[in-house]
């Protein structure tokens, strides 16, 4: 999977489209992302031992990874946002071992 927990995403397709977030967790198996502040669903709790009086709390759902881009503009504006896609390079480090790197294809910096 090119985007990785910590990666500053935008939303493509869905409710959410043109939202900024930073991924949370991933799902390999699903194809699935939790973006933090989007897809927010309302859960009800039980009442446990951990928390005796239950209620209703607020989560983030996942979407599915082909709705998300990685953001490789201005991070707080969404007009400014540039998306882009994942690349890769091997470049050799300083004890000349090939370390793959993941690059921007639009500004062919590293991520």
């Amino acid at each position: 999977m090119k985007i990785k927990i910590g990666d500053n995403v935008v939303i493509i397709a869905g409710k959410e489209k043109g939202s900024i977030g930073i991924v949370l967790a991933i799902n390999p198996i699903t194809n699935r992302v939790v973006v933090e502040g989007i897809n927010i669903k309302t859960i009800h709790v039980k009442p446990s031992q951990s928390n005796p009086d239950g209620g209703i709390e607020k989560v983030e759902g996942s979407i599915h990874i082909s709705n998300v881009m990685v953001n490789v503009g201005d991070v707080k504006d969404a007009s400014k946002s540039k998306v882009t896609k994942v690349g890769y390079k091997l470049e050799k480090n300083k004890n000349g071992r090939k370390e793959k790197k993941r690059i921007s294809k639009v500004t062919k910096e590293e991520i």
